[in-house]
């Protein structure tokens, strides 16, 4: 029976292809988070051919605070993502890569800073330094962010990074579009909120390469940057509604 006291934080993790980075990254979050128990940690298996989802089946018998969602089909990390913050039973949601590169070890002070924050925040997004990417993925990194700030006027340095803390009714308001997970500073401030930035270490991931490439965010993002800048331009001005 699930426990009825309510949750303070569901930490959505979406991963493909990842079993080797399972079992550590879920004792790491479960460490991590210790002081903001209760909470849930939402898998969400997106496609894995490799046998993460059996991985996460065999972990999940002695752990009834971890959860498995499984896509049936590879759709990308920003529908992963979805999937697991409609899923979510906390109103308050962490999300962070499956790779180990993200360190749950700064969830509590980004949760922290959320429900500290100034009336009207709506996400704290981490900021990478020392980044342990390849000299060439920096590189593009770099590049990418550039140019989203200058378009997007946006004041955020790394919105790439996976680890990010938001009210769930904030996310549910964005409008969704495939990587949406990389333009939710600029968005979440569309919809009236504010931003926090918390810095966070990088560091390499635990094991094997990366799942979601370079070149399937390259051309897409070009796209999805002059959508995003079109949706900004449209959004008008944010009324107080008062009911009588």
């Amino acid at each position: 029976m699930q426990d009825a006291t309510p949750l303070r934080l569901s930490i959505v993790v979406p991963v493909k292809n990842e079993i080797a980075n399972i079992a550590p990254l879920v004792a790491e979050i479960e460490t991590a988070c210790a002081p903001l128990s209760p909470f849930e940690i939402v898998y969400v298996d997106d496609g894995s051919t490799d046998g993460t989802g059996e991985e996460l089946a065999k972990l999940a018998r002695a752990r009834p605070h971890l959860r498995i969602l499984r896509h049936d089909r590879s759709s990308g990390q920003s529908i992963a993502v979805r999937s697991g913050v409609l899923a979510a039973r906390s109103p308050v949601i962490a999300t962070l890569d499956g790779d180990g590169q993200n360190d749950p070890a700064f969830i509590p002070e980004m949760v922290a800073t959320l429900l500290s924050g100034p009336s009207g925040s709506g996400l704290v997004q981490g900021q990478r330094v020392g980044r342990k990417d390849t000299g060439f993925k920096r590189m593009q990194s770099r590049i990418a962010n550039r140019v989203r700030r200058w378009i997007l006027r946006d004041a955020t340095r790394d919105t790439g990074c996976g680890l990010k803390v938001f009210y769930r009714e904030v996310y549910l308001a964005l409008p969704f579009f495939k990587a949406l997970h990389r333009f939710m500073p600029a968005l979440v401030k569309r919809e009236g909120y504010a931003v926090l930035l918390v810095d966070v270490i990088d560091r390499p991931r635990f094991t094997g390469t990366s799942n979601y490439g370079f070149f399937d965010r390259l051309w897409v993002g070009i796209v999805d940057l002059v959508g995003v800048r079109w949706l900004i331009a449209r959004r008008g001005a944010i009324p107080t509604v008062v009911e009588d």
